[in-house]
């Protein structure tokens, strides 16, 4: 897969959790923003109202250290197709 056909499928993948309306599991959620976070360089904003859940944003984000901008789009990729596939 090139570059701009990942940068598609991992719109497409953002686009469908987006979208999605009933909630997620915790540990999804946190999978899912942590390699988000990772895919578009935006690892600073892992703050929250609440401490506990700023702690499990900061360990999600730790769980991915050292993954490549590449690594973290076909990881969530991966992780949405596994979530709806699932589902069904």
């Amino acid at each position: 897969m090139n570059d701009k056909e990942l940068d598609t499928a991992f719109q497409k993948a953002v686009d469908s959790i987006n979208e999605h309306t009933e909630p997620f599991p915790a540990d999804v959620l946190l999978r899912l923003y942590a390699y988000y976070k990772r895919a578009t360089s935006d690892t600073d904003s892992a703050r929250s109202s609440k401490p506990l859940i700023s702690a499990f944003k900061t360990n999600a984000l730790f769980q991915t250290q050292g993954m490549t901008t590449r690594e973290a789009k076909l990881k969530y990729i991966e992780a949405v197709n596994t979530y709806f596939l699932y589902r069904k």
